[in-house]
């Protein structure tokens, strides 16, 4: 991977855009840029972007379609950028296979940080992340051991707590909905109850949080899911 990342914006708002490119163009992002789903669909082909910035509400095509094509084939970092602040529209894009979101009007150091917390990732990636410790902060997990150890001091955690733990580190920085927990350690997905989540989650903190009321490590997007720290 290149120094910089190279960054596909799907947007059909003029102002927008313009305000997005001059801010990528102000940091050294090199980018294209699409005002179509279509357009957008092409640049991806020709020009395997490291990022996509996505707009839901396109002229031709809905951006949650253009997320299921895209997740067909590629597993390309997408971060939605859109209008549309309802929970279900959120949900529904997280679902789609988008990694995270911000919902305009929106401040771009936020979206410069999104940008960065995925550039770090991608790093990682190419770096390989083959480590049999995890640390962040006070938080370390021992895969090998499959321990974890806060301060230093293990803690007992239940088969269905260690399981959520390693899938919210696996997938650190990023929004993950609860049909997806669901999905991924009970093997159910819309059917399921997310208030067991909830339990386990409160749980998992209560054993891995120094401050219930400031947490470190799990954050929750109401109304959608959980996020893990990503630095």
């Amino acid at each position: 991977m290149e120094d910089n990342l190279r960054i596909l914006i799907i947007e059909d708002d003029k102002y927008i855009l313009n305000f997005i490119s001059l801010s990528l163009k102000t940091n050294g992002y090199v980018f294209d840029t699409a005002k179509t789903g279509i357009q957008g669909m092409s640049l991806f082909y020709s020009n395997n972007p490291d990022v996509i910035l996505l707009d839901l509400g396109l002229p031709d095509i809905d951006g949650i379609d253009i997320i299921k094509s895209i997740r067909m084939i590629s597993e390309v970092p997408i971060l939605i950028v859109s209008a549309r602040g309802e929970e279900k529209e959120k949900i529904s894009a997280l679902d789609a296979g988008a990694d995270d979101y911000i919902t305009k009007p929106f401040h771009m150091g936020e979206l410069l940080a999104r940008i960065r917390v995925v550039e770090r990732k991608l790093k990682k990636a190419v770096q390989g992340d083959n480590a049999e410790i995890f640390q962040l902060d006070y938080l370390t997990i021992d895969y090998e051991r499959r321990m974890v150890l806060v301060d230093h001091k293990e803690i007992h955690l239940t088969p269905i707590e260690y399981k959520l733990l390693l899938l919210l580190v696996e997938n650190k920085g990023k929004v993950l909905t609860h049909n997806y927990i669901l999905k991924k350690i009970w093997g159910y997905g819309e059917t399921g109850d997310s208030k067991s989540i909830r339990v386990f989650m409160a749980n998992l903190r209560r054993k891995i949080e120094k401050d219930k009321t400031s947490p470190r490590f799990i954050f929750t997007e109401v109304g959608v899911g959980y996020r893990f720290a990503n630095e």
